[in-house]
């Protein structure tokens, strides 16, 4: 039986119509990246190195992290599943040796090139224009409890974030059951923690009491360390690095991963 050409004309339209629908449903449903921080796990061609770790943070249009040897932050705009990475970003200006500079211009270079993305198994890949895949990231991991850190600077006191002095050393261990503990410096010190997202608070804390002579000024380090850390409001990770910060968004204590043991 033949079809009248009006009803041929509207199947055929319906039909497109659903299938269009099914090819952008993928793109509609790609879950929103504000507020998710990510660590690349793998760049196509390219091998990455065990000891530099590359990161990805979204929030409110700005893209931000480290592309293993500098700070970076570009604005970035999300539709639909598509992705942007717009002009107009900033960089810190280290140098590198030659095969980090290198990995860190290609990584660089493929966030510019990307028009889409998509999340399967909970890691995030971003697409290029033929939705081939230029980079692949996993979850940034938040939580602190069972982490170690060593203090690679401190705020003093007088708005200026210093370095820890020349052969000491200060720490935090969290452990499972709500407290942190490790070394200021000369005394091991104890506190309650509680963490609620990117929140964070201290509880007052407890010290051992031995003086210390050497190096020049550790128990001034040791008393302003301290003192920073009683201000601090919220915790951010980033690879393994750990930025403290104090409610008015100062930066209050900075941290580098602890090796294994």
């Amino acid at each position: 039986m033949r079809l009248p050409v009006r009803l041929v004309v509207a199947t055929f339209a319906l039909t497109g119509f659903m299938s269009a629908c099914t090819a952008m449903s993928p793109a509609a449903e790609a879950p929103g990246l504000d507020g998710t921080a990510w660590v690349l796990s793998a760049l196509p061609g390219h091998t990455l190195a065990a000891d530099t770790t590359i990161t990805l943070r979204f929030d409110a249009g700005r893209a931000s992290g480290t592309d293993g040897c500098n700070r970076y932050s570009r604005p970035y705009s999300v539709k639909a599943g598509t992705l942007d990475f717009g002009p107009g970003g900033a960089s810190t200006q280290m140098a590198c040796p030659p095969e980090v500079m290198q990995r860190a211009a290609e990584y660089t270079s493929r966030l510019g090139a990307a028009r889409s993305y998509r999340v399967e198994a909970g890691q995030l890949q971003l697409l290029g224009p033929d939705g081939n895949l230029l980079a692949a990231l996993v979850p940034q991991p938040q939580g602190l409890a069972g982490t170690s850190w060593r203090v690679t600077g401190y705020n003093n006191g007088r708005q200026a974030v210093v370095s820890v002095l020349r052969d000491t050393n200060i720490t935090m261990e969290f452990s499972n059951d709500g407290k942190v503990s490790g070394s200021a410096g000369c005394n091991q010190y104890s506190a309650t923690f509680t963490s609620a997202g990117e929140s964070l608070g201290f509880g007052p804390a407890a010290t051992t009491r031995k003086m210390c002579a050497e190096p020049e000024r550790i128990m001034e380090q040791e008393q302003q360390f301290l003192k920073a850390l009683a201000t601090v409001a919220t915790a951010r990770q980033e690879g393994d690095r750990l930025e403290l910060r104090a409610g008015d968004g100062a930066l209050a204590v900075s941290l580098a991963k602890a090796a294994a043991r």
